[in-house]
């Protein structure tokens, strides 16, 4: 059996390691240059030595679909992003499920990790599958959803946290089911049908981005009323059953995009989500806030904020990961040039080039602290704790510590 993960970013790549340790696996990516740099052992998003990718005899890349004789496990990490306007942007996924279908032959299983709402994989995937191949599901090929978990940044290793898996059918999801068993350190959770897979990831976010909502909204609150949401938060969670979420800048490819799947469906359905919506709505300001709130810890000094030099420390939508995906530190900086301050910017984690050519932000290639009148840490790198800001810098601000 062969295994061809499609789509090598902050997911596919760990994913294709760990399928690796086990079966023969292809990468394939429509990236030339990630393609180009992983052949040569080098990973400039999640890190992996060049022993682990090189040095695999396991794994190989490639830039297009391979054609085995044997059977084959597609599986798809391709993003699914949102539209300026909010919707779903399946154009990633319909274009993965077209090249795959050129490709697929019976006895093969196409199983599909991108986050999605409800119905998706059966109700666009599965036709474009069927309708290129000229293959019918169930009977020629399988279909499973097993949606990814693997934060990039975190210490947990893709093998180590709990999949739930589904398949087409009683027969393909208990395939499913054994081939992520057989990789993993943990027990998988087979759902009882693909729609109750991408529902339960897309649950797992919403819950997360309502919540911190919740204090976020809370820390607009309390800024006008002059109290330190933080204290407040440290009191309250002496109590036992307390939710202990911070305050924060919501950005990423996960938490600050799935709410919009699951607000589409449930439009589609004929119902509007009223809290979920709210609670995009409060952390998409979440970046202006910051900066305001910034500036008025600044003009307190007796700053002028025209021509002032700040430099924003962390680029990346979280802390010690390189995914700049939906940052809001941008938003951040932006407001913060709008009202005629000189920002320059620091990340040692984020892909420089990438940066420059996705949002037109430099990047600094290192940084003097005290040729800045203030510092603000907008994401709290590991690396940052070494620069003994408090001390170099004239005035810096840490947003929501």
């Amino acid at each position: 059996m062969q295994v061809v993960i499609v789509g090598l970013g902050y997911v596919g790549l760990p994913t294709a390691v760990a399928f690796s340790k086990k079966y023969k696996t292809t990468g394939v990516d429509v990236n030339n240059r990630r393609i180009d740099e992983l052949k040569k052992g080098v990973d400039s998003k999640t890190n992996f030595s060049s022993e682990q990718l090189s040095n695999n005899l396991d794994l190989i890349f490639q830039k297009r679909l391979p054609h085995f004789e044997e059977q084959t496990v597609f599986i798809v990490t391709v993003p699914t992003p949102v539209t300026g306007n909010k919707e779903p942007d399946l154009s990633f996924l319909n274009k993965a499920s077209n090249e795959i279908a050129l490709v697929l032959k019976k006895g093969d299983l196409v199983i599909y990790e991108s986050t999605t709402f409800p119905g998706c994989t059966e109700e666009v995937c599965v036709p474009i599958l069927e309708s290129v191949s000229k293959l019918k599901l169930n009977i020629d090929f399988g279909v499973g959803y097993s949606p990814e978990r693997y934060s990039p940044g975190e210490t947990k290793s893709i093998e180590s946290i709990v999949r739930v898996t589904s398949g087409s059918s009683p027969e393909v999801a208990k395939m499913v089911d054994s081939l992520y068993s057989s990789i993993m350190v943990v027990e998988t959770y087979l759902a009882p049908s693909i729609k109750v897979a991408e529902a339960a990831k897309l649950v797992e976010n919403c819950q997360r981005d309502v919540n911190i909502s919740f204090v976020n909204e809370l820390a607009l609150i309390f800024d006008k009323m002059g109290i330190e949401t933080n204290e407040v938060l440290n009191a309250a969670k002496t109590k036992w059953n307390f939710l202990d979420f911070k305050p924060g800048l919501v950005g990423g490819h996960c938490i600050s995009v799935d709410p919009y799947y699951m607000i589409h469906k449930a439009n589609a359905l004929g119902y509007n989500p009223k809290l979920i919506g709210a609670g995009r709505e409060v952390n998409e300001e979440m970046g202006k806030f910051a900066a305001h709130k910034a500036m008025k810890i600044i003009v307190s000094k007796g700053l002028n904020l025209i021509g002032l030099r700040i430099l924003v420390l962390g680029f990346a939508y979280k802390e010690n990961c390189s995914d700049f995906r939906n940052t809001k530190a941008l938003d951040l900086i932006n407001e913060l040039k709008d009202f005629g301050a000189l920002v320059s910017v620091y990340d040692p984690l984020v892909d420089k080039k990438s940066v420059l050519n996705e949002t037109g932000i430099e990047i600094l290639e290192n940084v003097e602290l005290e040729t800045y009148a203030v510092t603000i840490v907008a994401v709290d790198h590991i690396e940052f704790k070494q620069l003994n800001i408090d001390k170099r810098s004239l005035f810096n601000v840490h947003l929501f510590a």
